[in-house]
């Protein structure tokens, strides 16, 4: 799951009113050396964190560039099935979890409309044509075209305006990401703007900050970039471990708790995760004491987690944790607890 917004070449024609006022009604009137032009750091900062979002739906169409329009019809894991808004997504999700040994397959009943990141909005006739509009987006994303999402600025923003003299010729109150795109792209060579700071902006963290200067606008960018580097990093991680553990046996090669390890208290109990996100554990020596069922769940944060839940009271309920993967490789899986570092558990394939 993409956390980028991506510009496409799909020509831009939404009209767009802004409030202005006067330059005499704003305190900032006269000149300002910190004036940005078109095709300053400020602008492109702006210009891509007011970019239409299209990250929510890429479990279905593997495109951040564009958001897929309703209704629309797909085969999901051959189940045909319509959507009607937004929150018929959670019905794909709901299908594409039943397993997570799978690959799962998304086909769309053309044609669909989808809205870039421009605003404008298009008609796919085809699979070809759905498949050129996905190269765009990763020929843009390779070219540094690539728009934030990380960050929210809350509106209204006043954009000050300067010809190339640096005197003011006015103001823009805009209150919408769309109309700051709007702004942004229609700056001429001749024009000149800054930001009338404090603005405040909301990060994908649902942290508020506020930011005072151009240099502040592109630290807060820079952090939750990074930020959101980490959590795709840690995203596909867990889908790595998901499918290492996935079908697979596994006994417990330690377990360390206040410095000691207890791995021999599992000797006898092999641990198997199977495809439906159920863990059983079952003794080896002694069959009459049966099974041991419970559940897991992989995610990710900015790391990657593997949640473990065995009830109460049994052989091996001192394993139910919420555990942060450190290593893993196709045989082998270490964790630490959450909550406490100190406390580890290593699994090796059987």
């Amino acid at each position: 799951m993409k956390t980028l917004k991506l510009f496409t070449v799909i020509a831009f024609t939404a009209v767009l009113g802004f409030t202005s006022c006067q330059s005499e009604e704003n305190t900032e009137v006269g000149t300002n050396p910190n004036a940005n032009s078109a095709t300053s750091t400020t602008a492109s900062n702006y210009e891509r964190a007011a970019m239409n979002d299209g990250s929510d739906d890429d479990f279905l169409d593997g495109n951040a560039c564009t958001e897929l329009l309703f209704p629309l019809t797909a085969t999901v894991n051959g189940q045909q099935i319509t959507l009607l808004s937004k929150l018929d997504l959670a019905v794909v999700l709901e299908i594409m979890g039943q397993f997570n040994d799978d690959s799962d397959a998304v086909t769309f009943n053309f044609p669909i409309s989808v809205r870039a990141s421009n605003y404008t909005e298009a008609t796919i006739n085809s699979q070809s044509e759905f498949d050129a509009l996905k190269q765009e987006c990763e020929d843009a994303e390779a070219q540094g075209k690539d728009a934030i999402s990380c960050i929210q600025i809350d509106f209204p923003v006043t954009m000050l305006t300067y010809d190339i003299s640096l005197e003011q010729t006015g103001s823009l109150v805009i209150q919408s990401e769309q109309q700051l795109y709007t702004f942004m792209t229609g700056l001429q060579s001749d024009e000149l703007f800054s930001v009338n700071y404090p603005i405040n902006a909301t990060l994908s963290s649902g942290t508020t900050v506020q930011i005072t200067s151009d240099a502040e606008f592109q630290s807060a960018i820079s952090d939750c970039v990074q930020v959101e580097d980490e959590k795709e990093e840690a995203a596909n991680l867990a889908s790595e471990v998901e499918v290492v553990l996935s079908n697979s046996k596994f006994k417990v090669e330690s377990f360390i708790t206040a410095g000691v390890d207890t791995a021999n208290d599992y000797a006898d109990w092999s641990i198997e995760f199977t495809n439906d996100l159920k863990v059983v554990a079952k003794n080896t020596v002694n069959a009459t004491l049966g099974e041991i069922s419970g559940t897991y769940g992989v995610s990710s944060e900015t790391e990657a987690f593997v949640n473990i839940d065995f009830a109460n009271n049994t052989a091996v309920s001192a394993l139910g944790n919420d555990w942060v993967v450190s290593a893993y490789s196709n045989t082998l899986i270490t964790l630490k607890s959450k909550i406490d570092a100190s406390i580890t558990l290593t699994f090796k394939k059987i």
